[in-house]
């Protein structure tokens, strides 16, 4: 059996366990050795990903939160940041994201509340969100076309029986998104976030706040997703990850951090934000020289 016939495979099982009454769905506990001033943070956050995807990415959410629990450094401060910066995270936006939130909120107003949003998305962005065996080749035939990047308007409304309909369709959909193109390329920003925050507690204590406050740069959908998701790996790839490899010596990463990200603007070439970070390295590379 090939890689893609197993994600086939796994993700029918997922999507048939109510049937099969395999996935277990009871609410993870709090992680041992949680600070006080923490646990509401985290308890949010479990609820949050237990409604976004169920208990098993809840739990996936206090384990990667295990990792930082009583470590050197990491005090009830980054920690409680860390929490509630990872869980707005892993719930990130996408197509069957809105259409969870307009249906709970028509419930919740007892339909009160009606929604006749309309967004836009690229063909990409909503193909993404579907399994990868099932995906890639759609990808590629729109790549053929032309029209991977065409944007499409999506409506999210409450305010008819079929409206209503569409979104539950849409939001049953979440059973797929963890065997999606987006999710992969998700988990591995997040697991990079938390590797970066590890590295930084090792070789530069100081500035792990500023690593952690990162995750700010990445959020919504669309264009300004790509272009915080770009900004971010700009920042780490040229300031932070050179610092900890021991190739760039930069005594206040946290102020680099906070000076390029001022930097940054809404532009696709990131001119900005690149020469920022060359003026950076530049101030960097000229101090150690005279210090030599």
């Amino acid at each position: 059996m090939s890689v893609s016939d197993d994600g086939l495979v796994s993700s029918l099982r997922y999507l048939f366990a109510d049937f099969l009454e395999e996935e277990d769905r009871s609410r993870p506990s709090l992680p041992d050795g949680l600070p006080e001033d923490a646990v509401p943070i985290v308890s949010e956050g479990i609820h949050l990903l237990m409604d976004y995807q169920g208990a098993s990415y809840a739990r996936l959410y206090v384990d990667r939160l295990k990792r930082f629990i009583g470590k050197h450094g990491v005090d009830a401060a980054v920690l409680r940041d860390i929490a509630r910066l990872m869980a707005n995270r892993m719930a990130y936006e996408d197509a069957i994201r809105i259409a969870q939130l307009k249906l709970a909120e028509f419930v919740d107003s007892n339909g009160r509340v009606q929604s006749r949003n309309v967004e836009k998305f690229r063909f990409d962005e909503l193909v993404d969100a579907l399994p990868a065996v099932v995906a890639e080749p759609v990808l590629m035939v729109l790549d053929k076309l032309g029209w991977t990047r065409q944007r499409v308007s999506i409506p999210f409304s409450t305010a008819s029986k079929w409206g209503i309909w569409r979104l539950k369709v849409e939001a049953w959909l979440r059973r797929w998104r963890m065997f999606s193109i987006r999710y992969g390329q998700e988990r591995a920003w997040v697991e990079r976030w938390l590797h970066m925050i590890t590295r930084s507690l090792s070789k530069q204590p100081q500035a792990v706040g500023a690593i952690v406050e990162t995750a700010t740069m990445v959020q919504g959908f669309g264009d300004p997703y790509r272009q915080g998701l770009a900004d971010w790996h700009a920042i780490i790839d040229g300031l932070a990850k050179p610092t900890f490899d021991g190739v760039l010596t930069l005594s206040d990463l946290a102020g680099a951090i906070a000076e390029a990200r001022a930097a940054a603007m809404p532009d696709p070439r990131q001119a900005a934000l690149k020469r920022a970070i060359a003026e950076i390295r530049g101030r960097a590379a000229g101090a150690d020289a005279a210090a030599g």
